[in-house]
């Protein structure tokens, strides 16, 4: 799971919202004075004032400790917890620094807005952090992160607007936008780790609302569509793209996970298709960040249709008219086997251990007559293929089809591994030449019909 760093959301909140918490005692203390209403003890001030001047952490811990020992019902806890988690947090503790924002935003309405909102803030920051799925008590953990992250936001909502403030209501609520954005992005966080992926889904979609720029939650999303059951798989891989172009974090590793997501969804004969469709993707994804309706990729189902449906003649039909229909059909037949496909030589090429034949294939047999140019280039191996060799276990050389000339007849059955689109031409391995269709021996200026398919 892709984590959050500390530096990348540690300043959603404006010196408009936030406030130095630690330093508030001596105004408090002030205020409190002037109107007569002060309710802590000069001791608890100055053990306080103690803790806060104090540099070294370990140092700071103790005189805090001492502080809590002595004054465990002190009107400045929420000073005191809120110096403990930094402290915490400064040490990099970070189990105690969640205990400790705890402690504060357990004191409710007795803490101020302002020292609340900045304890959430920090919490969903760390919880990703320090969160370990094992634990014993990790449902019970994720439950109060997901609880503490729709309170942040549920206070920043509220949060007024400072009275000498010169932005607008509208700007106000704008700048608020982030940091909300923070507490839903963690709230979906909670959910997707629960398992329980409609809120998540609904929180990462609220988040990224407030803010489209964030990577992770779009990341997040994507995995959390993929998750559902069943799977919500192309607004999962929208997100998962949407995430590599926001520049997430990882994204070479993304893209990985994207492809085999798509490849297991389709199922394609020739993966290498994928990535074609993984390259259309990511250049949408950059363009807009909701999924348009018309973007689909077709399921191993839909392919598996297509497939069942075709033949040799609605191949050369659909891949002739081109665009998407042809790109559909190639998706689902690239690769395939066909059997018994008949056509007439054009032309003979000699390779290296195997012979190309250029044939000429239709159903008019007087479109065969007359032709002098070839659709399909048929590959066939008559010696063994070097090592490496894609598929080389499934030849079987055939030396004897060297008999065979130009405007003799072939039947064969193989796979089609590509094609050319202008002018059309299917090219063809893993080739096995009907015995049938072979003459005994080679005759000059004899020509064979082309033979009848079986």
């Amino acid at each position: 799971m892709i984590r959050m760093r500390f530096a990348t959301k540690g300043i959603l909140f404006t010196a408009l919202i936030l406030f130095c918490i630690a330093a508030r005692p001596a105004a408090v203390r002030g205020q409190q004075a002037d109107q007569g209403k002060t309710t802590y003890t000069i001791p608890e001030y100055n053990a306080f004032q103690a803790a806060n001047a104090e540099k070294d952490l370990t140092a700071r811990l103790k005189l805090l400790d001492d502080f809590a020992a002595k004054f465990p019902n002190s009107t400045l806890n929420q000073y005191v917890f809120a110096l403990y988690y930094q402290t915490y947090f400064d040490a990099k503790n970070y189990p105690k620094t969640i205990e400790y924002i705890d402690k504060l935003t357990g004191l409710g309405d007795a803490a101020d807005l302002g020292a609340r909102l900045s304890a959430y803030s920090r919490r969903v920051q760390v919880f990703p952090v320090v969160f370990n799925p094992k634990a014993p008590d990790a449902h019970d953990q994720l439950v109060k992160e997901r609880d503490a992250a729709k309170q942040g936001a549920e206070l920043l909502q509220k949060y007024p607007k400072p009275a000498d403030s010169k932005l607008t209501d509208d700007q106000f609520a704008e700048q608020k936008k982030p940091g909300i954005a923070l507490f839903d992005a963690a709230a979906g966080f909670a959910d997707l780790q629960l398992k329980d992926f409609p809120p998540a889904i609904e929180a990462f979609k609220t988040a990224l609302a407030d803010d489209p720029k964030d990577a992770v939650s779009a990341y997040r999303l994507g995995v959390a569509y993929l998750s559902e059951t069943p799977a919500q798989s192309l607004d999962g891989f929208w997100y998962l793209a949407r995430s590599i172009n926001l520049k997430i974090q990882g994204d070479a590793q993304i893209k990985d996970y994207l492809r085999k997501q798509i490849i297991n969804y389709e199922q394609p004969q020739c993966e290498s298709l994928a990535d074609q469709q993984l390259n259309e993707l990511l250049t949408l994804a950059g363009t807009t960040g909701d999924r348009p309706s018309t973007y689909t990729i077709p399921s191993v189902t839909d392919l598996q249709k297509i497939a069942g449906a075709s033949t040799i003649l609605t191949v050369f039909n659909d891949l002739t008219a081109g665009g998407d229909k042809a790109k559909l059909t190639w998706l689902a037949l690239c690769g395939a086997q066909f059997p018994n496909v008949a056509g007439k030589i054009i032309e003979v090429k000699q390779g290296a251990g195997f012979l190309d034949f250029m044939v000429f294939f239709s159903a008019s047999e007087e479109e065969l007559q007359k032709a002098t140019t070839a659709n399909m280039d048929v590959k066939v191996w008559t010696a063994a293929p070097p090592a490496g060799t894609p598929n080389a276990a499934q030849v079987i050389p055939q030396p004897d089809v060297a008999r065979l000339a130009k405007d003799d007849g072939i039947l064969f059955s193989g796979a089609i591994v590509s094609y050319d689109p202008s002018p059309l031409l299917l090219h063809w391995d893993q080739v096995k030449v009907d015995p049938t269709a072979i003459p005994e021996k080679a005759e000059p200026g004899k020509h064979h019909k082309v033979p009848a398919k079986q």
